[in-house]
């Protein structure tokens, strides 16, 4: 099995089209699908959707929910997030090396303006 495509709810699907277009723009994700209700990126196909939901609740703020993504280097993790939190998002956990089930990483969360939450990382090149 592998994971297609995720989607997220957004309460006006315009301004979360802006963020994520910037966000997403350094790691080669782009708006590959636009249609009146949705917004699908990727870099190949549509694997991360917005969908408009304008009469939604707020996220909680406590979900337990987030969406990670992987990026290509320590360097690219902190542009990415520095990205989304000059754009509208904001903090959910500083970049900073992490421990993971099957080993360290580096990454940082941030939660964009309708409080999805997105990780972005990378995991150490073999020594």
């Amino acid at each position: 099995m592998a994971l297609d495509h995720i989607s997220v709810a957004v309460k006006d699907l315009e301004k979360a089209g802006r963020f994520y277009d910037v966000v997403f723009a350094p790691l080669g994700m782009v708006r590959l699908a636009d249609r009146p209700e949705t917004i699908g990126y990727g870099k190949k196909f549509p694997e991360f959707w917005i969908n408009a939901r304008p009469d939604m609740a707020p996220v909680p703020a406590d979900t337990g929910v987030h969406i990670a993504l992987r990026a290509r280097s320590e360097e690219l993790v902190l542009d990415v997030y520095q990205t989304a939190l000059t754009n509208g998002g904001y903090d959910a956990g500083a970049p900073a090396p992490r421990q993971a089930v099957l080993g360290p990483y580096f990454g940082a969360f941030f939660k964009d303006p309708d409080g999805n939450k997105v990780e972005i990382l990378t995991f150490p090149k073999p020594e």
